[in-house]
C-alpha cells in the first residue's frame, strides 16, 4: 500500500484531508500527516483507519528525511519559505512533490535535476495560485482554438467572508495563514496595461485599489498581485497588451488597510523594544511623526494618513482595538507580529460563520473582427469553520492532483505549474462533481 505524506495541517487543510481519506481505500493508499499541532491534526483525521498523525518539526533534518524517505508522494502545506528543504529531500530520495505555494527561484533552480530523475514537483496547485491558473488556461486554449486574438486578461480572486457572516466593519476574518494576510502585497506589483508597464510599490498598493464588479456576485476592492508579467510566458500570452492578476476584498478594506501600511505596522523586518510591556495605543503612537499635529492620537493618524477623522477607514482601524490601552504581552515582536496577534483575536471565524471565495477572469479578444468580452466567475461558500470555501478550493485541487499523480497519470516532469492539459483537465472535471464550476458570459 502506497503512502501520501502531508506536511502541514493548518487552516486550509480540512477538505484536503477529508478528500484523501475518502479516496484512500479505492486507490489503496494511506495518509500520514505531520504538523506542529498534533492534537488538532488527530482531530482532523477523525479516527479514519487509513490516516495517522505525528508531531512534525520541519527543522529536524533527521525526522524530515526519515518521513520523506518512507513516502511515495509528498504534499507540503508548510509556509512557503519551508518548502525548499522539503524539496531537497524529495530530490535526494526521488519522491514527487506537490505544493500550493508560488514556485520560488530556489525551487525552480532544481528543475534540471528534478527532470533528470524523472520526478514532478508540482507547485501553485491550490486556489490562487492554482485553480486560477487551471481555469484560465482552459479558457485560453479554447480561445486559441477559435483563432481569437486575446487583447486583455484580468484575473482577481478573493478569500472573503459571506455577507450573512459579516459582523465587523472590515468584512474580513482569517480563513488561511494569518501571517500571509498581514504581509500580503509586500514588494512591488508589476503588470502591463495597454502595452505600458506599470510598477506599483507596496506603500501605494492599497491606496490605488480599484473597484471590481463581478456580475451577480457583488462589487469589491481589487489590488494588484506580485508579478503579473511572468505569467504571460506561462499562459502563452507573451504579446498580450494588458495582463493583470489581483486580489479581492470587500469594499472599504483597502483604504483602511493602507493606514496600517502607511504607519509601518505591517513591517516584519525588525523587533520592537519592550514590545511585551507596551499597550497597543503606545505601540501605534510610536509610529506617528513627532511633528504631526492634532489634539488626539486618532486625529494625528487621520491627518498623517490623509483619511477622514470620522470616516469609514478610521472606524475600521478603531474597531480592531489597535488604539486601546490593552498590553501587547508579546516579547521581542516585530510590528507585523503585534498586528497579527491582535487581528487573530478579532477576526476569528465563529461557530456558524461561512466564508466565501470569489474569482473573476475577464478576457477581451477579437474574433472574426468582432470585439468580445468573456467573463468567467466563481462563487463558493463554506459549510462551516472547518470545511470552509478556502479549504475546499485549496484542498480539492491539491487532493485531485495528488491522487492522479500517485496513479501515474501525469507524464510531465520537472518543476511545473498546473498549466498543462494533462493536469488541469482531470482536476477541473472532478471539481465540478464538488460544485466548483465557473459561470461564463460572452458579450
Amino acid at each position: 500500500m502506497k503512502q501520501i505524506l502531508l506536511l502541514g495541517a493548518g487552516k486550509s487543510s480540512g477538505t484536503l484531508i477529508r478528500y484523501l481519506l475518502e479516496k484512500s481505500k479505492p486507490f489503496d493508499f494511506t495518509l500520514k500527516i505531520g504538523d506542529i499541532d498534533l492534537p488538532q491534526t488527530i482531530k482532523k483525521i477523525n479516527g479514519h483507519p487509513n490516516g495517522s498523525a505525528f508531531a512534525f518539526n520541519v527543522n529536524d533534518k533527521d525526522q524530515r528525511a526519515e518521513e520523506i524517505l518512507k513516502a511515495d508522494l509528498v504534499l507540503s502545506l508548510l509556509p512557503p519559505a519551508l518548502h525548499f528543504p522539503v524539496a531537497q529531500d524529495c530530490l535526494r530520495f526521488s519522491k514527487n512533490l506537490i505544493t500550493a505555494s508560488y514556485v520560488s527561484p530556489e525551487l525552480l533552480a532544481l528543475n534540471d535535476e528534478v527532470k533528470s530523475k524523472g520526478l514532478l514537483f508540482l507547485n501553485e496547485c491550490g486556489l490562487d495560485p492554482g485553480l486560477d491558473h487551471m481555469s484560465a488556461m482552459e479558457i485560453i486554449l479554447k480561445l486559441k482554438k477559435k483563432s481569437a486574438n486575446i487583447q486583455s486578461f484580468q484575473s482577481y480572486t478573493g478569500g472573503l467572508i459571506a455577507p450573512e457572516s459579516i459582523d465587523n466593519p472590515w468584512g474580513y476574518k482569517f480563513t488561511w495563514n494569518p501571517r500571509n494576510v498581514i504581509l500580503a502585497g509586500q514588494g512591488t506589483a508589476k503588470y502591463i496595461k495597454d502595452n505600458k508597464y506599470h510598477y506599483l510599490p507596496y506603500n501605494r498598493l492599497f491606496k490605488e485599489s480599484i473597484r471590481i464588479k463581478v456580475e451577480g456576485k457583488g462589487s469589491y476592492d481589487g489590488y494588484a498581485n506580485r508579478d503579473s508579467l511572468s505569467y504571460r510566458h506561462h499562459y502563452g500570452l507573451q504579446d498580450i497588451p494588458t495582463m493583470i492578476r489581483g486580489t479581492l476584498r470587500h469594499e472599504g478594506f483597502c483604504s483602511a488597510w493602507q493606514v496600517f501600511v502607511s504607519l509601518g505596522l505591517t513591517d516584519d523586518t525588525y523587533k520592537i523594544e519592550n514590545s511585551d510591556k507596551l499597550s497597543y495605543r503606545e505601540f501605534v503612537e510610536s509610529f506617528i511623526p513627532p511633528s504631526q499635529r492634532g489634539d488626539t492620537t486618532e486625529e494625528k493618524i487621520a491627518k498623517f494618513c490623509e483619511i477622514d477623522f470620522e470616516g469609514p477607514a478610521m472606524e475600521r482601524v478603531i474597531s480592531t482595538g489597535i488604539l486601546e490601552e490593552n498590553i501587547i504581552g508579546l516579547k521581542n515582536a516585530s510590528p507585523a507580529q503585534i498586528l497579527q496577534q491582535l487581528l487573530e483575536e478579532k477576526w476569528q471565524l465563529k461557530e456558524g460563520d461561512k466564508d466565501m471565495i470569489v474569482m473573476l477572469h475577464q478576457f477581451d479578444y477579437l474574433e472574426d473582427g468582432i470585439e468580445k468580452r468573456l467573463s468567467s466567475s466563481l462563487l463558493i461558500k463554506g459549510d462551516d469553520t472547518i470545511q470552509t470555501a478556502m479549504a475546499k478550493t485549496v484542498g480539492l485541487p491539491l487532493g485531485i492532483a495528488a491522487v492522479n499523480m500517485l496513479q501515474g497519470n501525469f507524464k510531465i516532469k520537472g518543476v511545473q505549474l498546473p498549466i498543462h492539459e494533462e493536469i488541469f483537465v482531470p482536476v477541473l472535471m472532478e471539481l465540478k462533481e464538488y460544485g466548483i464550476s465557473f459561470d461564463e458570459k460572452i458579450v
